[in-house]
């Protein structure tokens, strides 16, 4: 069992799921909004939390109203209905990706006028957020863990470990090898696992 699966609830997509994705997506490829609506409730906890594993809490909202954006004006073009769920974490994940390469830009432009100004680089990006560790719970102490690592180690560990998505699945929504995924996972697991037992110790 992985560090963190038994300490985090996760939402597997059912036969039934998929079967009543299908005809919701049928239904919003005619244009029924309703239909979309319904996807958009059976998904939106989802997307918010693999999105806040991605990237935080800064600007979730906007984010996850991008994916459901993005996904609305994809699905005439879905072919594939049976396979909505894996094209919806494909598209959160392109999501997160444009978000971390903002990120990245802002924080070099911030870093570029502060040392102008000052003569010196900015600290931390994250030091003014840190908690007090006398109240940090273990989620909280997950979520700063799945920070210390790489933007791909953190991707394979949220689909797989908290969306509970299959090795073949977290593949196919990354664009990577199978191989790479157990790889991702090994090391990464093992990074986070080292970063709660220092927190611990």
């Amino acid at each position: 069992m992985s560090v963190i699966s038994a300490q985090v609830s996760t939402n597997k997509v059912t036969r039934n799921d998929t079967e009543a994705d299908s005809e919701l997506v049928q239904q919003c490829k005619l244009g029924n909004q309703q239909s979309f609506r319904g996807l958009y409730r059976r998904y939106q906890q989802r997307v918010r939390s693999t999105l806040y594993q991605l990237c935080g809490a800064e600007g979730l909202d906007d984010l996850v109203q991008e994916v459901f954006l993005r996904t609305w004006k994809g699905l005439p073009q879905l072919r594939q209905v049976s396979q909505f769920s894996t094209w919806l974490y494909r598209i959160c994940w392109n999501v997160a990706s444009d978000q971390r390469r903002r990120f990245a830009q802002q924080r070099a432009f911030n870093s570029k006028l502060q040392a102008d100004a000052e003569g010196m680089p900015l600290g931390n990006f994250n030091s003014t957020q840190t908690p007090d560790l006398m109240r940090l719970h273990y989620q909280d102490m997950i979520q700063r863990g799945l920070q210390q690592l790489s933007f791909e180690h953190r991707a394979v560990i949220v689909l797989h470990d908290l969306e509970d998505l299959p090795q073949k699945e977290v593949a196919e929504i990354l664009g990577i090898a199978l191989g790479t995924v157990k790889s991702r996972l090994f090391h990464g697991r093992m990074a986070l696992r080292q970063y709660i037992e220092e927190q611990e110790g």
